[in-house]
């Protein structure tokens, strides 16, 4: 085996298999930033040794042993975790030859229930409220999704140094607090779930719609955020939030072929190729979306944004989308988180349902929300459904105000060609 494919073969490895490395870790030392750093010791002798012997039957199993051995070292240091260190010591004897040798499976060395205790724990701690929302997402691409600082700075367009700076900051100011590497008790856990679903979905959000750059998506994030919904999923069968959140993602990944034309340039939603809708993700949008309803609990923000979602996906063509359902599932929407954009994305659904004049009443009632003053869709909605009304010249006003405000450069282009659009109707002759 090259050496090039030893680097690839690790590098896979890394990617499947490193947040339950870094989880059975942080489980063993209680130290989220020691936990990966670690791993990251187990990757790096995987790098020297796996060219000269060969790839393991069960490397994921020989990554956490290595990992482990390198615990015990660290802990040896302190004389009061020698209970620690006997106890991990038992449990790398035993796993040790098997796993090594390859004569047992990974699930089998590793115990999969503390797996998925010690990764629901590390998600709520990657994701806790004391961290910044820029930390809690470069951590969780570091340390759940196995991205190094290179990838997660390539994807938000920010540089390398900066996305190195949040990881060490959220890794400090979990160590300084003393924040607990632990499943939050009952009575924290509604907000501190809300807290990783918020994350996950921001992910996913700045992949599916690039806040700035020349792309109009970065598919990449929209994959990893929809992987790691999965395991959320997995790890939280009884909360339908997680459901309702999984089942939004795979309904809206499930157009991202369909989002972009030969150029790039973004396609809206009602002049998509729905033939290029990928029929496996809406299918498994719908199970998820049914699994959260099937918990029998009220319904929360995502589960009712999945449930607008599927209303788009259940109709043939843009005409036979029941909006009048999708403006009843924003009010709803609204009672339960009355921000100002559930409020513009009601007005979207009201205007389709029953005229562009009933939207563009509460689009005017926006103008003047501190919150939307930067927001490109505000003027960009409020111009076309101007548009829509024939008042063109106060249309094209608005479409250059938000691209303006647009900092991608597709979506500014599509704003200044709808501007441009917008053409006066002839005077009468004389």
């Amino acid at each position: 085996m090259t050496a090039q494919d030893s680097r690839a073969a690790v590098e896979a490895v890394w990617r499947l298999e490193s947040a339950r490395i870094v989880a059975g870790l942080a489980g063993l030392v209680r130290d989220v930033g020691l936990a990966e750093e670690l791993a990251q010791d187990a990757l790096v002798d995987a790098l020297e040794k796996w060219p000269q012997s060969g790839i393991p039957a069960n490397p994921g199993a020989w990554l956490m042993i290595t990992a482990k051995h390198r615990a015990i070292d660290r802990l040896r240091r302190n004389d009061r975790l020698a209970g620690k260190i006997a106890e991990i010591g038992h449990e790398i004897h035993d796993q040790q030859r098997a796993a090594v040798n390859g004569l047992a499976d990974f699930d089998a060395v590793i115990d999969d229930d503390q797996l998925k205790d010690d990764l629901l724990r590390l998600i709520f701690v990657s994701c806790h409220p004391a961290l910044s929302a820029e930390s809690r997402v470069a951590l969780t691409l570091r340390v759940l999704g196995g991205l190094t600082t290179e990838e997660i700075a390539r994807a938000f367009l920010i540089p390398e140094p900066t996305v190195a700076q949040r990881i060490v900051r959220a890794k400090r100011t979990l160590a300084d607090k003393r924040i607990p590497f632990e499943i939050p008790p009952p009575a924290e856990r509604a907000d501190r779930l809300s807290s990783v679903l918020e994350v996950v979905y921001l992910i996913f959000n700045e992949g599916y719609t690039a806040t700035a750059g020349d792309d109009w998506m970065r598919p990449e994030l929209c994959h990893e955020a929809l992987r790691l919904g999965r395991i959320l999923a997995e790890l939280a069968p009884t909360e339908p939030e997680v459901h309702g959140l999984a089942a939004l993602m795979e309904i809206q990944a499930s157009r991202i072929r369909a989002r972009v034309g030969p150029d790039g340039e973004p396609i809206p939603l009602l002049e998509q190729n729905r033939g290029r809708w990928d029929q496996l993700l809406i299918r498994r949008g719908y199970t998820a979306l049914l699994r959260a309803e099937r918990i029998g609990r009220p319904v929360g923000p995502y589960v009712l944004q999945a449930a607008v979602a599927a209303c788009h996906a259940r109709a043939r063509s843009a005409q036979d989308t029941d909006w009048a359902r999708i403006a009843s599932l924003y009010q709803t929407l609204s009672r339960l988180t009355p921000t100002p954009v559930v409020q513009l994305n009601r007005a979207v659904a009201v205007a389709m349902a029953y005229g562009p004049a009933r939207g563009l009443d509460i689009v005017d009632a926006l103008t003047t929300e501190p919150a939307l003053r930067d927001y490109h869709l505000l003027p960009s909605v409020r111009a076309d459904l101007l548009a829509r009304l024939g008042r063109n010249d106060e249309a094209r006003s608005e479409f250059h105000r938000a691209a303006s405000l647009a900092r991608n450069a597709r979506e500014r282009a599509v704003l200044l060609d709808r501007a441009r659009a917008c053409t006066s109707p002839p005077e009468p002759a004389p």
